[in-house]
């Protein structure tokens, strides 16, 4: 029975090994949706906006009511000067006080409070109790600086902006996350295809060794022969380590970036891309200048211009309007004293205008100035993404015709070095070239092959480089960002 138990927990280890090693087969769309999807930078960097979301509501808690309640209680006793007899003078008060507060997007602040004091002084003996109650509203309304919804809600405003910044940031962490699946994932591809060279290579090497082994032994050739075919045996088995070697470290690198877990190996389905493709020029110019790198930084030029205006509403002088209206009572109950509030025996209002204004006003104006230079470089900075965004995008436009005409050339020399492979084989089995001879033409086969290869990637990395430079890639892969995404996140946090 232990022995049964044995055995079968070693073919369920087996079986679980052998699962976890089956090979992974990807298509470009499944690579390309797994990257969007599970690439850890992608993630952490869909949290900057979610954290600007909590920004924008904490800077709107401005607009909350703000409530006020406040109690004190003094006992004082203390001589009366001057006074013969040990004369003195004791008093008791307490306060009950609350005030609810508003703010308006206008700047003005308007509080409403209810007041209440409690009162008992003692002067040569009299002794005097009574209530006194004040129910009253009043508003302070900037006329100059600090005055309209712009510069009461600039935190709000920044904020906002400051999220729609960081999501053209995470668009552009997206576009080139996406553009590196696709170059990692035809690297992958063609480090695959190298290695099949690699690996024919080494068969034909090992070919010509053991039809050289049989030549020396019937006579044909000398011994040395062997030792120039060994050679290339070897050189081709250390080649092939290497490619085996980039393979498997190719592997490790798609496995982290699209976050792939497990040791199985990861076949790439889709070659790239080889028929030829036309690029509009004016059109692909059109859409580098939305791409979202130069977005955000207009995004952020918007939130240098706003600053501005708001600076430069700082340096008008400080004219306020403020106005009252209460309502008092007074009694030696409590009750009483509420009935003469309510009767209205006793009303106040007020009005007035408060002016300041600090002489010389340098801190304003050095603000203004300040923001004023920060918002001129980065305009600077937008015409300088601009004009470098039109010429990636014609270099972009000239590598992928360069490329295309790149595949034509490695066809014709990968076609050439078979037919001359093909010839020293001929004239080896006549005695007219040497297994030396032989095999440096074969080493220029595997270099037209590699190179015939590396040429179809070159044009499809083209390709992705020039939806990179236009900022249309996620658009060609079906990829879209939702500002809902971050939201989420937000909301997600208890």
């Amino acid at each position: 029975m232990r022995l049964l138990i044995v055995i079968v927990a070693l073919q369920s280890t087996v079986s679980f090994t052998a699962a976890a090693e089956v090979p992974i087969s990807l298509t470009l769309k499944e690579a390309i949706a797994m990257g969007v999807e599970k690439n850890l930078d992608v993630r952490a960097e869909l949290y900057n906006p979610a954290q600007f979301e909590a920004d924008i509501n904490r800077n709107r808690a401005i607009y909350d009511p703000l409530f006020n309640a406040q109690t004190n209680y003094s006992d004082t006793k203390a001589p009366l000067t001057g006074i013969e007899g040990g004369a003195f003078s004791y008093g008791r008060m307490f306060q009950a006080n609350t005030s609810l507060s508003q703010l308006f997007w206008t700047g003005a602040t308007a509080t409403a409070s209810f007041n209440n004091t409690f009162n008992s002084t003692s002067i040569f003996g009299s002794l005097s109790n009574f209530w006194q109650s004040n129910l009253g509203i009043s508003l302070t309304q900037p006329l100059l600086k600090n005055f309209g919804r712009e510069n009461t809600d600039i935190n709000i405003n920044v904020s906002r902006l400051s999220k729609f910044a960081s999501l053209e940031h995470f668009n552009a962490r997206l576009l080139n996350t996406v553009g590196q699946v696709r170059s990692e994932y035809y690297k992958l591809y063609s480090l695959r295809e190298q290695l099949k060279v690699a690996q024919t290579s080494l068969e034909l090497a090992r070919k010509i060794l053991n039809d050289t082994k049989a030549q020396v032994a019937a006579g044909v050739l000398p011994s040395m022969e062997i030792i120039n075919a060994e050679f290339g045996v070897y050189s081709r088995e250390k080649e092939l380590i290497d490619a085996e070697k980039a393979v498997s470290d190719e592997v490790d690198v798609l496995r982290l970036l699209l976050q792939i877990k497990g040791k199985g190996e990861i076949l790439t389905v889709d070659p790239p891309r080889h028929d030829p493709y036309e690029a509009n020029e004016e059109e692909a110019l059109r859409r580098a200048i939305s791409r979202p790198d130069i977005k955000e930084v207009k995004r952020n030029l918007e939130i240098a211009e706003l600053q501005t205006r708001v600076f430069n509403n700082q340096i008008k002088p400080d004219l306020s309007l403020s106005a009252s209206s209460s309502l008092t009572g007074l009694d030696h109950t409590y009750p009483r004293n509420l009935e003469r509030l309510g009767a209205v025996d006793y009303p106040a209002w007020g009005i007035g205008l408060n002016f300041t204004y600090a002489l010389g006003n340098n801190a304003a104006e050095n603000d203004y100035r300040k923001s004023r230079l920060k918002t001129e470089q980065t305009a600077l900075q937008v015409r300088s993404l601009e004009e470098s965004a039109v010429n990636n995008v014609k270099s972009a436009i000239r590598g992928v015709i360069s490329s295309y005409k790149q595949i034509a050339v490695a066809e014709r020399g990968r076609a050439y070095a078979e037919e001359r492979l093909k010839a020293y084989l001929r004239k080896k089995d006549v005695g007219l070239a040497t297994n030396k001879d032989v095999l440096d033409v074969e080493n220029d086969l595997v270099a037209a092959n590699n190179n015939q290869i590396q040429a179809v990637v070159n044009y499809d990395d083209a390709i992705t480089h020039l939806w990179q430079v236009t900022g249309e890639l996620l658009e060609r892969e079906g990829v879209r960002m939702v500002e809902g995404d971050a939201d989420k996140l937000y909301k997600n946090i208890h």
